[in-house]
């Protein structure tokens, strides 16, 4: 059956709905249904739509509080903490963007820190939005246990992603948003979904062996990206985002997507940097390599050609259970 080509603004509408309808406030719903869109409207399919039921279910469970304020603080000039009260990560970090923002233009740079959270599932929705203020928006979360380090078995880390987002004068100049591990969890799930078979690289079986069967990976763990050194950037953003915030580790979260079950209480950590701050010239750095890369067709700076859906091609079946949702209620 041939995808569907449905607008991101009904694909924000359907999603606010079924938040919603499953007992998430008004202005929470709206936050999140935002993140949903925009995902979809990038391309990125794992944290737009295929997400959304894993939101409603952990309503309706009491694993996120859909309802919650978040509680925003700054214990230093530059430093801004939004606690989360085991809400969704998307009107955390709406409640402590403006001040954090503020700091950083006050101070040069500043640092946001979102803790007690629901997974914040696409990383890069929220550094584009400090780009969007002028300045440069680095994050960093952390996610349940499924990756172990070079040559082991047992899962440590979660796919801990890292994102970074630097303005330009018409929009970001390079954007970037990828996992430590060698792909999004996402990725093995969609493709045990489809009978499909994963490259070898991507994980390991329970007994550390590599493996292109999803089910194997799965009861195994992912790797991590280029060895050792996605190994210690991952052990960085897991000291970042727990231990910066005073969320959980890794260790400590179920699986993100399982339906019950303790909040997920991650933590997301970011930094703002004013381009200024110390005299230098970004956009001049950046057109120089910008110039040398325009002569090489086969390269691009992250981002620097990204093109946005809309509309967005939705599998039938996908829609058809987003729609379902929104006529769902939020009664037992």
């Amino acid at each position: 059956m041939r995808a569907m080509q449905i607008s991101v603004a009904d694909i924000e509408r359907a999603s606010r709905a079924a938040l919603i309808a499953h007992g998430a406030g008004d202005w929470q719903a709206t936050e999140v249904a935002r993140a949903v869109a925009r995902a979809e409207e990038v391309g990125n399919v794992i944290c737009g739509l295929y997400y959304l039921e894993s939101y409603c279910r952990q309503l309706v469970s009491g694993r996120v509080n859909g309802t919650v304020e978040p509680e925003v603080t700054a214990s230093r000039p530059g430093a801004v903490t939004v606690d989360a009260r085991f809400g969704f990560a998307q009107p955390a970090f709406t409640r402590g963007l403006p001040r954090a923002v503020g700091a950083a233009r006050a101070n040069g740079i500043a640092s946001l820190a979102v803790a007690h959270s629901h997974t914040c599932t696409s990383l890069g929705f929220f550094t584009e939005q400090i780009a969007a203020e002028g300045l440069i928006g680095i994050g960093f979360t952390n996610a349940s246990a499924i990756v172990s380090g070079p040559g082991g078995k047992t899962p440590v880390l979660g796919t801990n992603p890292i994102a970074f987002t630097l303005p330009g004068p018409n929009g970001p100049a390079m954007h970037a948003d990828f996992s430590t591990a060698a792909v999004a969890l996402g990725k093995i799930t969609m493709a045990q979904a489809a009978g499909e078979e994963i490259p070898l690289g991507w994980a390991v079986d329970a007994d550390g062996q590599p493996t292109t069967d999803p089910n194997e990976a799965l009861k195994g763990s992912l790797v991590s990206a280029a060895g050792y050194k996605g190994w210690s950037l991952g052990l960085l953003v897991e000291f970042l985002a727990a231990g910066l915030t005073g969320s959980v580790n890794s260790l400590d979260v179920r699986g993100l997507k399982a339906e019950t079950g303790p909040p997920h209480d991650l933590g997301q950590f970011y930094i703002l940097i004013d381009p200024g701050l110390h005299g230098g010239t970004l956009a001049d750095s950046i057109a120089r390599v910008a110039g040398a890369i325009g002569d090489d067709p086969s390269v691009r700076i992250p981002g620097s050609r990204s093109k946005n859906r809309d509309p967005v091609e939705v599998p039938p079946e996908l829609w058809a259970k987003v729609t379902g949702l929104t006529e769902a209620t939020s009664a037992p």
